[in-house]
């Protein structure tokens, strides 16, 4: 949202955040949602075809993955291509599946597009001792992200979900289902910190990370699936506050679209609902 003079607005959090709408996909067991624009979004399940589907509920897209296998993650580029990870990253461009990323050694699970459209990908070893972050530009590796400044892992050593998000301030946040931690560093790879839950009397669970996303305002959000609720975090890791209203049910991956709004796939329901939570 910009002002007449082209400057960007401030947005604040809503005190209740309002379900804006509840889209019902068919899906078992879905676990990915990725905004195409504000009226259409993809997702995926633990199948093979990756659906779209617009705000109305209605199917307009259906893909499969090349492998036959279903697809650890989505994510869509500016130019409103998919890009989904299945063994192998593959993009698809005017329905045409192109491989783009295949490795030896090591296995691809989640991915996102950043703004310079590079794809930041979490792996994992075939001995699932080790995970990292890499970043490509097309087939090329241009950044590996494994460890601090100790050299110490930042991240878990396993094949558990590890969703991606680029934030606007070019902080890459990771959420290390394993290690049950938000794990940011900064552009250059250097760890700035980690969020491993907020202390409250309303969540009895365990910390249980799985999606993640950020908004324009540098805001992170990051789905709870134990515990039925989003964490919002400022750019810095301080809590802000939970989304832990709309009814949600094993929230799993995140999206946010240009007018921030948020859309949480819900695991078990195979719902996607979309949430107002900044005005």
């Amino acid at each position: 949202m910009t002002d007449e003079d082209g400057c960007t607005l401030m947005k604040v959090l809503m005190d209740e955040p309002e379900l804006v709408t509840t889209i019902n996909t068919g899906y078992k067991k879905l676990r990915n949602v990725t905004c195409l624009s504000e009226e259409e979004f993809w997702t995926s399940a633990e199948v093979s075809d990756m659906k779209c589907f617009n705000v109305q509920g209605t199917v307009t897209n259906t893909i499969k993955t090349k492998s036959g296998e279903w697809p650890a993650d989505i994510a869509v580029t500016s130019d409103g291509d998919l890009v989904y990870s299945s063994g192998t990253v593959n993009k698809v461009k005017s329905g045409q599946t192109e491989e783009v990323i295949r490795l030896q050694d090591w296995i691809p699970t989640n991915l996102c597009v950043t703004s310079s459209g590079d794809i930041l990908v979490t792996i994992y070893s075939d001995d699932t001792t080790q995970s990292k972050v890499v970043r490509y530009s097309g087939s090329t590796e241009k950044q590996t992200i494994q460890y601090d400044d100790e050299g110490k892992p930042l991240y878990s050593g396993n094949s558990k979900i590890k969703y991606i998000s680029e934030n606007r301030n070019l902080d890459i946040c990771v959420a290390d289902c394993g290690a049950g931690a938000v794990v940011v560093v900064n552009h250059a790879g250097k760890l700035r910190f980690r969020y491993t839950g907020h202390s409250s009397t309303t969540k009895n669970n365990a910390f249980s990370v799985h999606g993640i996303t950020t908004d324009i305002q540098s805001q992170i959000l990051t789905a709870d699936f134990n515990n039925n609720c989003i964490h919002i975090l400022d750019q810095n890791g301080q809590f802000l506050r939970y989304i832990d209203n709309c009814d949600l049910r094993n929230p799993f991956g995140l999206c946010v679209d240009k007018s921030d709004n948020l859309f949480v796939a819900e695991y078990s329901s195979g719902n996607v609902k979309k949430i107002k939570y900044l005005q």
